[in-house]
């Protein structure tokens, strides 16, 4: 894929991994329109970085991606990373929170793919490029509604991959591994510790997002041995039962430590 001479849309670029992803995007040569709900932050803008008021879990939210199209009719990538998740037992789980996760982990996905796939198509390129997880390959306890919604942004873009394959629009899926980044309480980052779990720093997933975008690369899952556990749970699933098992003391610890 082409870096250079490309406009951007950049969904969860306010932090984490989507902010580490601007500088060398910009470097590539892209501009990039950073999208968040939150209020424009005067530390990104400038040059090559323009910011855009977006709510993924807003309800109109198709009408708030055909305003930002008539701004800015020169988009011709989306790279979806923003995310929500809650480490929490299904019996604990809020209403709210599911909701929100489904909203923006998931529906916001499809409604993206919905709006821009036909301007691509008129256009004769784009890209649709999505951030999901390990956890939508492997359910993890604690972590079923994120699961839930991160197995189906997969399964999602393996569809609209296979529909999209005589069209000039590149779907990419790619699949990082635990990340340092605020989204994650002191409750998960302690129990990844606990569990030996490796954790990533934002940069060091977004050098991999961008690797994966060069060599269209249409999936790519990040991390040893989670790439390993990935294709075991495909195949042997059991194996992986019996070994969170084993694990389930030390996470039920965590989950009911007062810290979600």
């Amino acid at each position: 894929m082409q870096l250079r001479d490309r406009t951007f849309l950049l969904l969860g670029g306010s932090g984490g991994i989507g902010r580490a992803l601007i500088d060398p995007l910009v470097q590539a040569g892209a501009r990039v329109l950073v999208a968040s709900r939150m209020i424009p932050d005067s530390a990104l803008e400038g040059g090559d970085v323009i910011q855009v008021q977006l709510d993924l879990a807003a309800t109109d939210l198709p009408q708030r991606l055909a305003a930002i199209s008539r701004d800015w009719p020169d988009i011709d990538g989306v790279i979806h990373c923003a995310g929500q998740n809650l480490f929490t037992g299904i019996e604990d789980l809020p209403t709210v929170a599911l909701d929100s996760m489904l909203a923006v982990n998931l529906r916001s996905s499809l409604l993206l793919a919905r709006h821009f796939v036909p301007r691509f198509r008129k256009q004769g390129r784009g890209a649709l490029v999505f951030v999901g997880s390990t956890f939508g390959s492997i359910g993890f306890p604690g972590y079923s509604a994120y699961c839930a919604t991160k197995f189906g942004l997969r399964g999602f873009t393996e569809a609209l991959r296979r529909e999209l394959a005589d069209s000039p629009i590149q779907v990419l899926y790619i699949a990082p591994r635990a990340t340092r980044t605020a989204m994650n309480p002191d409750a998960v980052n302690d129990l990844n510790q606990a569990l030996g779990n490796r954790m990533d720093d934002p940069v060091q997933v977004a050098d991999q997002i961008l690797a994966a975008m060069r060599g269209d690369q249409v999936r790519r899952y990040l991390g040893w041995p989670e790439k390993f556990f990935v294709c075991l749970n495909g195949v042997l699933p059991r194996l992986v039962d019996r070994a969170m098992l084993k694990q389930l003391p030390v996470i039920r610890r965590f989950l009911h430590s007062g810290v979600s």
